[in-house]
Protein backbone atom coordinates (compact mmCIF):
# COMPACT_ATOMS: atom_id res chain seq x y z
CA UNK A 1 0.00 0.00 0.00
CA UNK A 2 1.46 3.40 -1.14
CA UNK A 3 1.28 6.40 1.11
CA UNK A 4 -1.74 8.11 -1.11
CA UNK A 5 -3.60 4.75 -0.23
CA UNK A 6 -2.69 4.92 3.61
CA UNK A 7 -3.42 8.21 3.88
CA UNK A 8 -7.09 7.51 2.23
CA UNK A 9 -7.66 4.53 4.31
CA UNK A 10 -7.25 6.63 7.51
CA UNK A 11 -9.08 9.83 6.65
CA UNK A 12 -11.96 8.00 5.08
CA UNK A 13 -13.11 7.10 8.63
CA UNK A 14 -12.05 9.81 10.39
CA UNK A 15 -13.31 12.98 8.37
CA UNK A 16 -16.79 13.50 6.81
CA UNK A 17 -16.77 12.29 3.48
CA UNK A 18 -17.64 14.87 1.62
CA UNK A 19 -13.76 16.57 2.66
CA UNK A 20 -11.86 13.64 1.41
CA UNK A 21 -10.78 13.98 -1.58
CA UNK A 22 -9.88 17.51 -0.62
CA UNK A 23 -7.61 16.61 2.03
CA UNK A 24 -6.10 13.89 -0.23
CA UNK A 25 -5.73 16.87 -2.49
CA UNK A 26 -3.64 18.92 -0.18
CA UNK A 27 -1.01 16.04 0.63
CA UNK A 28 -0.61 15.36 -3.37
CA UNK A 29 0.34 19.24 -3.36
CA UNK A 30 2.79 19.22 -0.62
CA UNK A 31 3.55 15.15 1.03
CA UNK A 32 3.94 15.04 4.37
CA UNK A 33 4.03 12.05 6.74
CA UNK A 34 0.62 11.86 8.80
CA UNK A 35 0.19 9.47 12.62
CA UNK A 36 -2.66 8.94 14.64
CA UNK A 37 -1.79 9.47 17.82
CA UNK A 38 -3.90 8.52 21.12
CA UNK A 39 -4.91 11.04 23.26
CA UNK A 40 -3.05 13.69 24.22
CA UNK A 41 -3.89 16.54 26.75
CA UNK A 42 -2.38 19.32 25.61
CA UNK A 43 -2.93 19.68 21.70
CA UNK A 44 -5.25 17.87 19.33
CA UNK A 45 -2.47 17.60 16.41
CA UNK A 46 0.94 18.61 15.85
CA UNK A 47 3.14 20.10 12.97
CA UNK A 48 6.87 20.44 13.51
CA UNK A 49 9.60 21.77 10.82
CA UNK A 50 12.75 19.36 10.84
CA UNK A 51 15.37 20.50 8.77
CA UNK A 52 17.36 17.14 8.44
CA UNK A 53 13.70 15.90 6.67
CA UNK A 54 12.30 15.59 3.30
CA UNK A 55 9.06 15.02 4.12
CA UNK A 56 7.61 16.90 7.22
CA UNK A 57 5.22 14.92 9.89
CA UNK A 58 1.74 15.92 10.79
CA UNK A 59 0.18 13.99 13.77
CA UNK A 60 -3.44 14.37 15.19
CA UNK A 61 -5.12 12.49 17.88
CA UNK A 62 -7.56 9.56 17.03
CA UNK A 63 -10.08 10.25 19.41
CA UNK A 64 -11.43 13.51 17.36
CA UNK A 65 -14.84 13.40 16.47
CA UNK A 66 -15.07 13.96 12.22
CA UNK A 67 -15.73 17.68 12.74
CA UNK A 68 -12.94 18.79 14.82
CA UNK A 69 -10.60 16.28 13.57
CA UNK A 70 -11.12 17.59 9.85
CA UNK A 71 -10.72 20.67 11.16
CA UNK A 72 -7.24 20.08 13.04
CA UNK A 73 -5.97 18.44 9.85
CA UNK A 74 -6.55 21.86 7.84
CA UNK A 75 -4.78 23.83 10.90
CA UNK A 76 -1.80 21.20 10.40
CA UNK A 77 -1.40 21.14 6.89
CA UNK A 78 -1.80 25.10 6.82
CA UNK A 79 1.77 25.21 8.99
CA UNK A 80 3.45 23.51 6.13
CA UNK A 81 1.75 25.35 3.69
CA UNK A 82 3.19 28.66 5.51
CA UNK A 83 6.21 27.59 6.31
CA UNK A 84 6.97 26.38 2.45
CA UNK A 85 5.18 29.72 1.01
CA UNK A 86 6.94 32.43 3.62
CA UNK A 87 9.95 30.81 5.11
CA UNK A 88 10.79 29.36 8.26
CA UNK A 89 11.36 32.49 10.45
CA UNK A 90 7.33 33.37 10.31
CA UNK A 91 5.61 32.94 13.62
CA UNK A 92 3.61 30.00 14.26
CA UNK A 93 0.29 31.22 14.31
CA UNK A 94 1.10 34.58 12.97
CA UNK A 95 -0.49 36.54 9.62
CA UNK A 96 1.16 34.13 6.78
CA UNK A 97 -0.41 31.26 9.08
CA UNK A 98 -3.93 32.81 9.68
CA UNK A 99 -4.30 33.47 6.43
CA UNK A 100 -3.21 29.61 4.72
CA UNK A 101 -5.30 28.15 7.28
CA UNK A 102 -8.16 30.51 6.24
CA UNK A 103 -7.79 29.99 2.40
CA UNK A 104 -7.60 26.22 2.80
CA UNK A 105 -10.80 26.14 4.71
CA UNK A 106 -12.65 28.45 2.67
CA UNK A 107 -13.85 25.63 0.30
CA UNK A 108 -15.13 23.41 3.40
CA UNK A 109 -17.75 26.05 5.12
CA UNK A 110 -20.63 25.01 3.12
CA UNK A 111 -23.29 22.11 4.28
CA UNK A 112 -22.17 19.76 2.68
CA UNK A 113 -18.77 19.07 5.19
CA UNK A 114 -20.69 21.09 8.36
CA UNK A 115 -23.53 21.08 10.06
CA UNK A 116 -25.25 24.18 10.26
CA UNK A 117 -24.99 24.05 14.07
CA UNK A 118 -21.20 24.57 13.23
CA UNK A 119 -20.86 26.23 10.49
CA UNK A 120 -22.39 29.63 12.43
CA UNK A 121 -19.56 29.38 14.75
CA UNK A 122 -16.66 28.07 12.66
CA UNK A 123 -17.31 30.91 10.05
CA UNK A 124 -17.25 33.66 12.97
CA UNK A 125 -14.00 31.89 13.86
CA UNK A 126 -11.61 31.62 10.47
CA UNK A 127 -12.61 35.47 10.61
CA UNK A 128 -9.91 35.50 12.79
CA UNK A 129 -8.69 31.94 13.99
CA UNK A 130 -6.85 31.58 17.09
CA UNK A 131 -4.11 28.98 17.79
CA UNK A 132 -6.18 26.27 18.79
CA UNK A 133 -10.09 25.72 18.03
CA UNK A 134 -10.24 24.81 22.03
CA UNK A 135 -9.31 28.33 22.57
CA UNK A 136 -13.20 29.80 21.06
CA UNK A 137 -15.45 28.53 23.60
CA UNK A 138 -18.53 28.64 21.70
CA UNK A 139 -17.32 26.85 18.82
CA UNK A 140 -15.35 24.06 21.14
CA UNK A 141 -19.54 23.64 23.02
CA UNK A 142 -20.83 22.79 19.92
CA UNK A 143 -18.16 20.54 18.58
CA UNK A 144 -18.37 19.02 21.70
CA UNK A 145 -21.55 17.24 20.74
CA UNK A 146 -20.29 15.32 18.53
CA UNK A 147 -18.11 13.46 20.86
CA UNK A 148 -18.80 10.04 21.44
CA UNK A 149 -20.45 9.98 24.70
CA UNK A 150 -18.29 8.18 27.80
CA UNK A 151 -20.84 5.82 29.37
CA UNK A 152 -22.03 6.64 32.93
CA UNK A 153 -20.46 9.90 33.02
CA UNK A 154 -22.05 13.03 32.42
CA UNK A 155 -20.06 16.12 31.74
CA UNK A 156 -20.18 19.55 31.44
CA UNK A 157 -17.72 22.37 30.64
CA UNK A 158 -16.67 24.20 33.66
CA UNK A 159 -17.73 27.57 32.10
CA UNK A 160 -21.04 26.01 32.64
CA UNK A 161 -21.28 25.56 36.01
CA UNK A 162 -22.45 27.97 39.43
CA UNK A 163 -20.37 29.43 41.44
CA UNK A 164 -19.25 27.22 44.36
CA UNK A 165 -20.67 24.27 42.24
CA UNK A 166 -18.89 21.15 42.94
CA UNK A 167 -16.76 19.31 40.19
CA UNK A 168 -14.43 16.66 39.31
CA UNK A 169 -11.31 16.46 37.12
CA UNK A 170 -8.67 14.17 36.15
CA UNK A 171 -9.49 12.16 39.66
CA UNK A 172 -9.58 15.55 41.82
CA UNK A 173 -12.53 17.18 43.75
CA UNK A 174 -12.92 20.67 43.28
CA UNK A 175 -15.18 23.74 43.99
CA UNK A 176 -15.54 26.66 41.55
CA UNK A 177 -15.19 30.03 42.90
CA UNK A 178 -14.82 33.16 40.28
CA UNK A 179 -14.18 33.79 36.58
CA UNK A 180 -10.80 35.34 35.55
CA UNK A 181 -11.03 36.12 31.90
CA UNK A 182 -10.42 32.82 29.89
CA UNK A 183 -9.92 31.13 33.51
CA UNK A 184 -12.12 29.92 37.02
CA UNK A 185 -10.32 30.11 39.82
CA UNK A 186 -10.96 26.83 41.90
CA UNK A 187 -10.57 25.41 45.32
CA UNK A 188 -9.32 22.01 45.75
CA UNK A 189 -11.40 19.76 47.99
CA UNK A 190 -10.20 19.34 50.51
CA UNK A 191 -6.76 20.20 50.83
CA UNK A 192 -7.96 24.34 50.01
CA UNK A 193 -5.40 25.34 47.48
CA UNK A 194 -6.45 27.20 44.93
CA UNK A 195 -6.00 26.83 41.20
CA UNK A 196 -6.65 28.44 37.44
CA UNK A 197 -8.52 26.41 35.49
CA UNK A 198 -9.51 26.32 31.54
CA UNK A 199 -13.72 27.25 31.16
CA UNK A 200 -13.24 25.10 28.23
CA UNK A 201 -12.29 21.71 31.28
CA UNK A 202 -14.85 19.25 30.88
CA UNK A 203 -15.50 18.17 34.39
CA UNK A 204 -17.31 15.56 35.96
CA UNK A 205 -20.54 17.35 37.88
CA UNK A 206 -21.39 16.01 41.32
CA UNK A 207 -24.62 15.00 41.58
Amino acid sequence: MDQSEKLREILSAKVPSASLEYCIDLWKQEKFNFTLTRERKSKLGDFRWKRDQSLQTITINGNLNPYQFLITYIHEVAHLYAFIRFGLNIPPHGQEWKRVFKNLMSPLLRKEVFPQDLLIPLVRHMQNPKATSAGDLFLTKELSKYNKATAGIEKSFLSDLKPESIFELNGRKFKKKETRRTRVLCEEIPSGKRYLISQLAEVQVES
